[in-house]
């Protein structure tokens, strides 16, 4: 059903690629979103949360450097662990901190000097604009839904995007305690598609803003496109909420390979919310952002 549909909004949608550690962690977490280009232009829609991170990766980053050099002055104390302890709590640092975010833009530009970003003032929604570059990686754009009469109940809709971060051209470089890029390893995550039926509408002050789906979206499909069998866009993905069923299970006795044992489920249902073509279109158009709708 979405076959065609998926190879139109692949060549608009792109992954955003995330790198990120602890403090007092060698470990390297991978994670990504996602984003679909909007215009030539280079301007692109993904979500506020995303973009928020994207731009407070920097000052974590410049956090982090500002801690290793008062470190290195203190290298050499007698008393060494207590002014680092105290080093750390000036800086507010624990095992669950985040110390270092890095980010890349998986086949969007070839040189990239900046953005610039509008963020939406109530909805988890964000334009943001490539700046510097010569060369756009995407010569496809997506078109949009008009008539928006069509988004009911039980129609069937698809989004993509990149939920299972599967690059590994990244590394730990110890000699200068930072994580890095690198030119070796995979430096691809396939995109994913997941479809659902649409469930109901997301209302704000009596207007339709957003699209509840019947099925999850996925970590890392955060800014995909949403789209019908005909590759639409209908709206865009932003999170999924999780219902309690009721259908608890608790300490019930089942059989497994031949042993007893007691068990206890508690059911949700992971809806997909999506933010309406419409709320897109307008943001779109308040920010003087050209797109193309259906005819």
């Amino acid at each position: 059903m979405f076959t065609d549909s998926i190879e139109i909004a692949s060549k608009f949608t792109r992954p955003i690629h995330t790198i990120s550690r602890l403090y007092g962690d060698k470990e390297v977490v991978p994670r990504a979103a996602t984003l679909f280009f909007v215009n030539d232009e280079g301007w692109a829609l993904t979500c506020k949360h995303v973009v928020q991170l994207i731009a407070a990766s920097d000052q974590v980053n410049k956090t982090y450097s500002q801690f290793k050099v008062e470190l290195e002055k203190i290298k050499d104390s007698e008393d060494f662990n207590t002014k680092k302890l105290e080093l750390e709590q000036k800086y507010n640092y624990n095992d669950r901190t985040t110390i270092q975010i890095k980010n890349t833009f998986v086949d969007c530009v070839d040189k990239l000097t900046g953005f610039k970003i509008h963020e939406h003032p109530k909805y988890d929604l964000a334009l943001m604009k490539f700046e510097g570059f010569s060369q756009l990686a995407c010569n496809e754009f997506p078109i949009f839904q008009k008539d928006t009469s069509y988004l009911k109940q039980g129609r069937f809709l698809c989004r993509l995007g990149y939920p299972f971060p599967e690059f590994t051209n990244f590394k730990y470089n110890e000699d200068k305690d930072d994580i890095e890029w690198t030119k070796e390893g995979n430096q691809g995550s396939p995109k994913f598609p997941i479809e659902g039926m649409i469930t109901r509408f997301l209302i704000d002050s009596g207007k339709q803003m957003g699209i509840e789906l019947s099925r999850p979206g996925l970590r890392g499909q955060s800014g995909g496109p949403l789209f019908n069998e005909h590759g639409i866009v209908q709206g865009m993905q932003f999170s999924t909420k999780h219902l309690h069923l009721g259908f608890d299970i608790e300490n019930k006795e089942i059989s497994v390979k031949g042993q007893k044992k007691e068990v206890s489920d508690y059911s949700f249902i992971h809806l997909g919310q999506c933010i309406h073509v419409s709320t897109l279109k307008e943001f779109m158009k308040e920010k003087g952002v050209n797109f193309k709708e259906e005819e």
